[in-house]
């Protein structure tokens, strides 16, 4: 597929919000988990702050964007816009995460620090008093979602790789032998 033509999909105002949504998901997470490991295992500082700044700008912007995507997807434009904007945290040139981060965040957080460990702190002892309380169910739970994804991923290979069906070791009875000559019996 021709880049332009990519472009031209991508920008159209009268173009599907499916393909906006899909470019936003992909620039404001998929590239930034990438090169948020790559900052992480190339032990480079300035890139993990960097990478830190971004995930505190984007995590504000989702938080906010919770509560008011009902009325703004509505808007024309609105996902070109998002778009834009989560392009503008991440370019080098802009560093909008940090002047995000600088300008809003910080400030905010700043002020409302006390009250905001004191929720933080309150919100981890209580889901501590929730994992104490119910590990048996939390353990039945885990149980039973591992022999889920084990079936679904054995009935995916199997449906995938028919012919590894019976590899598992399973006890089987003879096999019959299927008579593929074209002879008959002289009737």
């Amino acid at each position: 597929m021709d880049p332009e033509v990519g472009l031209r999909l991508l920008f159209s105002p009268l173009g599907s919000n499916i393909v906006v949504r899909t470019a936003c998901c992909s620039v404001g997470v998929v590239l930034p988990v990438y090169s948020t490991f790559k900052a992480i295992e190339g032990r480079d500082e300035n890139e993990q702050k960097k990478w830190l700044l971004y995930w505190a700008a984007y995590g504000s912007f989702s938080i906010v964007e919770l509560f008011t995507d009902k009325f703004l997807r509505w808007f024309p434009l609105y996902y070109h816009m998002k778009f834009a904007f989560l392009v503008w945290l991440q370019l080098p040139t802009t560093d909008g995460a940090r002047q995000m981060y600088m300008t809003h965040l910080r400030p905010f957080l700043l002020k409302h620090q006390a009250r905001l460990d004191q929720v933080v702190g309150f919100c981890y002892g209580q889901m501590s008093k929730f994992v104490s309380r119910h590990q048996a169910e939390i353990q039945f739970v885990r149980a039973l979602l591992m022999k889920t994804f084990l079936s679904a991923n054995q009935f995916a290979s199997e449906f995938i790789h028919p012919e590894r069906r019976h590899v598992s070791g399973a006890i089987r009875g003879p096999r019959q032998q299927v008579d593929t000559s074209d002879s008959e019996d002289g009737e």
